[in-house]
């Protein structure tokens, strides 16, 4: 269950920065855009330590007692 919360954390990641890549050159302050743009970077980040914080509660699969 960890490695899953690894890989999504990973994805986020990718996917964050290929945002980022495509916001060069878009205008920042049409419409709100950026503030948009940072309140939802903001709600990633806390996602993201959200789910690093569950990872660390997370028991890895070796380590799990079979009944």
């Amino acid at each position: 269950m960890a490695h899953q919360v690894d890989r999504a954390v990973d994805d986020l990641d990718k996917a964050m920065a290929m945002l980022r890549q495509a916001m060069k050159g878009v205008p920042a302050r049409r419409q709100a855009f950026k503030a948009n743009h940072d309140r939802m970077a903001r709600e990633m980040a806390r996602l993201t330590v959200a789910l690093m914080d569950a990872r660390s509660v997370i028991e890895p699969d070796k380590k799990r007692r079979k009944r």
